[in-house]
């Protein structure tokens, strides 16, 4: 008997319903796990993170962005200055985009509501609080000044709450229910 197929054998393969390529079968297999998730009950925000939306400063005052302030809470990031903007219950935090842990870019999860380094896991609150992992202290907050309905970053002036624990707190802008 010979190992090779007859080109009817692969006539046949060809035409079978089931036969598709590994993209496919990956696309097909995650709408089914993000079906039966659903099906259960857990949200699909929980079994995937979201990518924030990405922003880029409004105009730059000497060396400083300035964004707009964003109207409701969300997570936006700028990637080209390494700024995350975050507006979290009426007050709105800049944060430099690297984990203080070993400089990786974080990432916000949408489901958990956390953000979280990709490297070694830890985990923060909207506000750059340190919950859990390998990091030693909060997320490093850059200065806000407001002007108007805008706020200015100021990127020379990073505070780490275990250095500076009075800047860290203070580098943050109140905003109010209307904005």
């Amino acid at each position: 008997m010979s190992d090779r197929h007859s080109d009817a054998d692969q006539f046949e393969c060809d035409a079978c319903p089931w036969a598709q390529n590994r993209r496919e079968f990956v696309r097909q297999t995650g709408l089914a796990a993000i079906g039966a998730l659903v099906m259960v009950g857990i949200p699909p925000g929980l079994a995937a993170s979201v990518t924030p939306t990405r922003t880029a400063p409004r105009r730059r005052v000497g060396a400083n962005p300035s964004y707009p302030i964003p109207a409701q809470d969300g997570v936006q990031i700028d990637h080209d200055n390494q700024v995350i903007l975050v507006r979290w219950k009426n007050e709105v935090y800049a944060f430099n985009l690297s984990c203080p842990h070993q400089n990786t870019a974080l990432r916000w999860n949408q489901g958990d509501g956390q953000f979280q380094c990709p490297k070694h896991h830890s985990k923060y609150q909207p506000d750059g609080t340190f919950i859990s992992g390998r990091a030693t202290r909060n997320m490093d907050r850059f200065t806000l000044t407001r002007s108007g309905n805008e706020v200015i970053v100021n990127v020379s002036a990073m505070h780490k709450n275990d250095v500076d624990p009075a800047g860290w707190s203070a580098s943050a802008v109140h905003v109010g229910d209307g904005a």
